[in-house]
């Protein structure tokens, strides 16, 4: 069995995974806020990467006070 642990993620494959529209994933790159590498014209995202990303952004949210 052979495991892709570093696996590269297109925008158009990245938006099907975080079922999310392309539109929102250029908005948050450009904004630094999502985290990716611009090579050329075209984002690239490690899948590790976008994980953590997520990971760590629902870890936050669950940690923020609620008023």
């Amino acid at each position: 069995m052979n495991a892709k642990h570093d696996e590269i993620l297109t925008m158009d494959e990245l938006a099907a995974y975080l079922k999310i529209s392309k539109s929102t994933l250029y908005k948050l790159a450009v904004e630094d806020k999502l985290p990716g590498q611009k090579i050329g014209k075209r984002w690239r995202f490690h899948k590790d990467a976008i994980d953590a990303w997520v990971t760590h952004g629902l870890a936050k949210s669950k940690e923020q006070p609620q008023e």
